[in-house]
């Protein structure tokens, strides 16, 4: 069958017009590839290269319904690509380099059970880099039934361990750990919940692996998502950003640089223990961050601690949100919770 042009020859025309002025627009893009990024502190977060010019040799495929020939690279995610339907769709960010150096972590820590891997294992492959995308649910506006943790004006939902109110930064929108002040934790107790929270490492980028952006999404005391400045970050592969700490590394790495905001959105489901004590149901935990999904209801083994394998303990599965102070003045805004009701 003889193939139709779905796009008439004025409408090429004009097409080719676009592509060629947006490749002089949008030359040397910049997608911040992990692995391929030299970090550096004197930059500004998020700043694009100026742009340059640059020509571009494309035309329409015989059928006319496709582009052909050479764009830059970078402009690809740009410049907005037809498909067979003659419908433009942008393309996803260029997929960074990935990091190939040596291993960082431990052999002689305990073999995590029902794992070849032990504890923060040096040997473990670390997870793909994805670039994600601009934003995904940052700035998420909290849902009629959500406890607003944080919205911008003050931590008097927070507090120390000990009852005191919480010491850390309060700044324009957001609050930062005050390192050596302690950890802290929500004054409510939850259970199965659904939580939102954003999150910036510090834009000066000071340490390596564990000692770099480190902080803690701690459920219940026990059970941590890794919050860790991982761009351009060698480290182990359990003890990464969006990692379930010491257990299961997340599927990718979509971590945007130093200084620019994350958005987490984890769904907790607490371990369940019978009137004796005996586990009944382990604890799980479902992660997106910045819209790529890292864990799909993973079950936890136990609590996640550092070099150790330690079993669960019994309790009534409900317990506090903490964050944690690991010396490193991380950023956290936009933080809301939600109750996880029960199916009729």
């Amino acid at each position: 069958m003889k193939s139709i042009s779905v796009f008439p020859a004025a409408v090429r025309v004009g097409l080719l017009a676009l592509v060629a002025a947006g490749c002089e627009a949008n030359h040397h893009h910049d997608h911040h590839g992990h692995g391929a990024h030299s970090a550096n502190a004197s930059a500004s977060p998020g700043a694009l290269p100026s742009a340059s010019s640059h020509s571009a040799s494309v035309a329409f495929s015989p059928d006319g319904n496709r582009l052909v020939g050479a764009l830059p690279p970078a402009s690809s995610s740009a410049i907005a690509s037809a498909n067979t339907d003659g419908v433009f769709t942008p393309e996803p960010p260029a997929t960074p380099q990935q990091d190939s150096g040596a291993g960082v972590g431990y052999d002689k820590t305990p073999v995590i059970p029902g794992q070849k891997w032990r504890v923060h294992d040096k040997d473990r492959p670390v997870p793909p880099i994805v670039a994600p995308g601009a934003r995904f649910s940052h700035g998420a506006p909290p849902p009629s039934d959500a406890t607003v943790l944080f919205g911008g004006q003050d931590l008097s939902k927070w507090e120390l361990p000990d009852g005191k109110p919480a010491p850390w930064t309060l700044r324009n929108g957001f609050f930062q750990v005050a390192p050596k002040t302690g950890s802290i934790q929500t004054r409510q107790e939850f259970g199965d919940c659904q939580l939102h929270i954003e999150f910036a490492t510090p834009s000066a980028v000071e340490g390596s692996s564990q000692g770099r952006g480190n902080s803690g999404i701690f459920f219940h005391a026990d059970f941590e998502v890794q919050v860790l400045d991982s761009y351009n970050n060698r480290t182990y592969a359990d003890g990464q950003v969006g990692a379930l700490y010491g257990q299961w590394p997340p599927l990718a790495n979509p971590v945007k640089g130093p200084g620019e905001w994350n958005s987490y959105d984890i769904v907790f489901e607490a371990p369940r223990f019978d009137t004796a004590g005996k586990l009944s149901r382990p604890g799980f935990l479902t992660v997106i961050l910045n819209g790529v999904l890292m864990h799909n209801r993973k079950e936890l083994n136990g609590p996640t601690h550092h070099q150790v394998v330690d079993p669960y303990k019994p309790y009534n599965s409900r317990g506090k949100i903490s964050l944690q102070d690991h010396g490193n003045q991380t950023r956290f805004r936009n933080i809301w919770v939600r109750a996880i009701g029960e199916y009729n």
